[in-house]
């Protein structure tokens, strides 16, 4: 009977009640064959006599090939390199008289959260200028609430690249599919490329244009865009209601004639908008987003490209747009948290 009762215990031998059940019937005078005829119970009796507990002791396991201090010196020579391979840090730890593999290594670092991947792409901030712009603009705006950017359209031109690298850069594959059609990306030698120009805000997106082939992203160019582009999409989103109008630092933008033509039709401007920073600049977001989205229709023209850009634009979003939006307030923070440096977005 008392094996009946224990015998389901034993499914789950690492339990502490089982534990301390089998140790009581043993102190009332049970043997390990009156409680259950299983080599477990003896190593649990033997075990509570020697030491007194219930516990099981945990195993040693093999003894580390590294003490504290020599993974924190593994650790400095990481953050000093930090596109050091695994297998150059085992070189340069074996120096400090440490012999471990290239895994060992891998282990260590990521017991300290220190793991591979890819570098994040962000625009060189090499000049003081570029940090101390950034800071006036995120401390000039640092007060601003999610209403407040929900007034702003934001704007930006982009290329979009027939077989472009937008997509998927790894793939999924078994041995011997290195070459099979779904897991090799097309490329061209000298792609068609498309450049647009697109804005967006808090009411969703507004008009996107395409740049004619042969045609020099200039001065009167752009005007005319904002007079075909940027007008009717304030008009439709705003009405009479005023709005901010961005565009980065570009030369076609900062062209005398613009900033007239801009101020002739009473627009503000936000700014001034700091250079090298896509980071605070919402719409770069979007065009990853669209850009996914033209790549998974596989256009094979450059008319194709055009029909698919224009038809994945209009079907964004407005929740969308207005989650990128929230965002500022979330980025401007940021910057100014990392002093000017480059932020996650």
């Amino acid at each position: 009977m008392l094996e009946i009762i224990v015998l389901p215990l034993l499914t789950m031998v690492t339990c502490k009640e089982t534990r301390a059940a089998i140790i009581a019937l043993h102190k009332n005078g049970f043997t390990g064959k009156d409680i259950a005829p299983k080599s477990t119970i003896y190593r649990f009796i033997k075990n509570f006599k020697e030491r007194g507990s219930i516990l099981v002791k945990k195993a040693s396991g093999r003894p580390r090939k590294s003490s504290k201090r020599q993974d924190r010196l593994l650790k400095r020579i990481q953050l000093r390199d930090r596109s050091a391979t695994s297998a150059e840090l085992a070189q340069e730890w074996q120096q400090a008289g440490v012999s471990a593999s290239a895994r060992t290594v891998r282990r260590r670092l990521l017991e300290d959260g220190l793991v591979s991947r890819r570098a994040a792409k962000k625009p060189l901030l090499s000049k003081k200028k570029n940090i101390r712009d950034r800071l006036i603009f995120c401390r000039k705006y640092s007060e601003w609430t999610a209403e407040d950017w929900g007034k702003v359209i934001f704007s930006d031109e982009a290329p979009f690249r027939l077989f472009g690298a937008s997509g998927k850069r790894l793939v999924r594959r078994r041995k011997g599919e290195r070459y099979h059609q779904s897991c090799v990306m097309p490329t061209v030698k000298h792609p068609d490329t498309i450049h647009v120009w697109g804005c967006f805000s808090s009411k969703g997106v507004g008009s996107l244009t395409i740049l004619p082939k042969n045609t020099a992203m200039n001065k009167e160019w752009y005007q005319n865009t904002l007079q075909q582009q940027l007008l009717p999409t304030t008009q439709q989103q705003f009405g009479e209601e005023q709005c901010i109008f961005q565009h980065d630092g570009a030369p076609c933008h900062k062209a005398k004639v613009i900033t007239k033509w801009l101020g002739d039709q009473n627009v503000e401007i936000l700014g001034p908008w700091p250079g090298n920073s896509p980071d605070l600049n919402p719409i770069e977001n979007l065009w990853s987003i669209l850009k996914r989205r033209v790549d998974k229709q596989k256009p094979t023209n450059s008319d194709k490209l055009q029909e698919v850009i224009m038809k994945e634009w209009v079907a964004i979003s407005q929740d969308l747009a207005q989650k990128l939006i929230v965002s500022m307030p979330s980025r401007i923070a940021e910057v100014l948290k990392k002093k000017g440096q480059h932020c996650k977005y």
